[in-house]
């Protein structure tokens, strides 16, 4: 099988897309497949290279606008290629559009990640074409069945759609041998964008009184956060640890009670820190935003699910959480087991070859 991905960057560009392309990729051409990643270089130039059995070509960018690469060479590039499965990311209009117009391989794949959520200008221009680019899709992949019955765009093409839930290397991530014996602490791995919704959970710690926060990761919205927990006078117990090394990040899971994904808008699509903090044994709390964050955590089994931009019902979870060791231990066992039954790496990348084959045969 001739497999083609298209997105807008690849590794070593990195974010959660990226490295879902990658682990496909990688793990389809071990497998033996002819496998080509088309995406759009950093700078004007094209150029070629073979990474790990995949074969990758960056067309050269012009510019970048509104988070979106504009290259007149990669639908040039697109339109010479062969190929059996064309599988996209969306969002990313230049890549949809210019597959549509071409329609070179036997079949097409979306993986729908997300609605566009705040560019609603592009979107008006870009909303009929989207449609239209959805209804000739062979398969449709959603990461959740939230996503299904809530986008406005998925549901007219429902037909067309699987589940295909996000999946992590288990691997790397697991319970700790004893339970974690130090001061009240909570854990929010992220980039910090606003849609992440850390403000949400910096407002509540002035209620959760000697419960310690650590945030993983960095962004533009680290500076006015770390201001709001200066203002709030809880600076002293939220520590903002930028990036971690992979070695770092299990020790970090290891040292906390809980994790929290306090997400208030739809480009929260999924939360794959909620698999790997569930894979570590940590009871999760996130929010309800009609996406898959609520339903990989499972209310009252797996962690606690309240509504967004409520730092209130955020706080009241969480203390329900850190001062019930009980609690943590029964919700950190069954998130363990409910990673190890259904997002694993290996179960999403055997779901995704049946796609493809859904796709051909249709």
């Amino acid at each position: 099988m001739n497999i083609l991905h298209i997105y807008k960057d690849y590794y070593p560009v990195l974010g959660g897309i990226e490295n879902h392309i990658r682990v496909l990729a990688e793990a389809q051409a071990a497998a033996g497949y002819d496998v080509t990643v088309l995406v759009c270089a950093p700078g004007h130039r094209t150029h070629r290279e073979t990474l790990n059995g995949v074969r990758v070509i960056k067309a050269g960018r012009l510019l970048t606008a509104a988070s979106m690469p504009i290259s007149l060479a990669q639908p040039v590039i697109l339109a010479s290629l062969r190929a059996d499965i064309v599988h996209l990311q969306s969002p990313y209009p230049l890549g949809e559009i210019a597959n549509y117009l071409t329609r070179r391989a036997k079949a097409t794949v979306i993986s729908y990640q997300s609605d566009i959520v705040r560019q609603r200008r592009t979107l008006r221009l870009y909303g009929p074409l989207l449609r239209r680019v959805l209804g000739h899709a062979d398969r449709i992949v959603a990461s959740s069945p939230r996503y299904i019955e809530t986008s406005e765009w998925l549901r007219p093409v429902r037909d067309r759609c699987t589940v295909v839930p996000l999946g992590i290397d288990i691997s790397r991530f697991s319970p700790p041998a004893e339970p974690y014996a130090g001061p009240a602490t909570l854990l929010f791995v992220g980039r910090l964008r606003y849609y992440k919704g850390l403000d949400t959970l910096i407002r509540a710690m002035p209620a959760l009184e000697g419960v310690h926060l650590q945030v993983v990761g960095d962004g533009p919205m680290r500076a006015p956060w770390e201001r709001l927990s200066t203002e709030l006078g809880v600076q002293e117990r939220v520590r903002f640890l930028s990036e971690v090394s992979d070695a770092e990040l299990p020790r970090l899971y290891h040292r906390a009670n809980a994790f929290v994904l306090p997400a208030n808008a739809r480009a929260e699509a999924f939360g794959t820190v909620l698999l790997e903090a569930m894979a570590s044994g940590l009871p999760c709390v996130t929010t309800e935003v009609g996406t898959g964050t609520s339903w990989v955590v499972q209310d009252g089994v797996t962690g606690a699910v309240v509504p967004p931009c409520n730092p209130h019902a955020l706080a009241e979870a969480v203390a329900g959480i850190v001062r019930d060791p009980l609690k943590q231990r029964e919700m950190g066992q069954a998130g363990r087991a409910r990673v190890e039954a259904e997002f694993t790496r290996d179960r999403m990348i055997q779901r995704i070859e049946a796609v493809y084959a859904e796709a051909l045969a249709a």
